[in-house]
């Protein structure tokens, strides 16, 4: 048997959240300062809200900008007044704001993120390139109305039915997604005939 080990060209690292009433700026910002020297690759911050109950304030990103082995922070908040703060703050900086979802990635390219990292893409990343080339083309009512489209499967592969749709629809769109890893359980017929809705309403095509 042979073994293919692909070395990662850079680490994202989550907020640790297990004890969010002791996770203040002090102690996120010791945190991510060690990680970042042990870490024999570069480093992306990730503040993903949502899930962990915890928000990287700017204060805490703007410390860790000047570290020379973090790179760029994931902001999946999706508050833009923050993303264009971090830029704005960071521009001397060889630091990369990427947004953290495809529901508001236009927004986030408008006031200066590089890119984004978004679950979407796994299913529809054709669609979430030709976003950010049509917004550097500054074809902005095309890249309007296909952020437009991509918002309601966004919110239903993320915050609505979260993993268990986001493999169902890369299954049906030519990806693999496979089963989903407990304790999450796979779709209900009710949840899966709501995902085809979706899609197809947006006229993305599943089976």
């Amino acid at each position: 048997m042979r073994i293919f080990i692909q070395k990662a060209d850079v680490a994202v690292v989550i907020t640790p959240c297990y004890f969010k009433n002791r996770m203040n700026d002090e102690a996120l910002y010791e945190h991510y300062q060690r990680v970042a020297d042990a870490s024999p690759i570069p480093v992306v911050l990730y503040s993903v809200p949502a899930n962990t109950g915890l928000d990287l304030s700017v204060n805490v990103v703007l410390r860790l900008a000047s570290h020379p082995n973090i790179v760029g922070i994931k902001d999946s908040g999706g508050d833009i007044t923050k993303i264009a703060h971090m830029v704005h703050s960071t521009k001397a900086q060889k630091f990369q704001i990427l947004a953290g979802s495809a529901g508001f990635l236009l927004p986030a390219l408008s006031v200066g993120a590089v890119g984004g990292i978004c679950a979407l893409a796994n299913v529809l990343p054709e669609e979430v390139s030709e976003l950010q080339k049509l917004y550097h083309e500054n074809r902005i009512d095309e890249a309007q109305a296909l952020q437009h489209r991509l918002l309601i499967p966004n919110a239903t592969v993320t915050k609505g039915l979260g993993v268990p749709a986001l493999k169902k629809s890369m299954d049906w769109l030519g990806y693999y997604g496979g089963p989903v890893r407990r304790p999450l359980l796979p779709l209900s017929a009710t949840e899966e005939a709501h995902l085809q809705k979706v899609f197809r309403s947006e006229h993305f095509v599943a089976q």
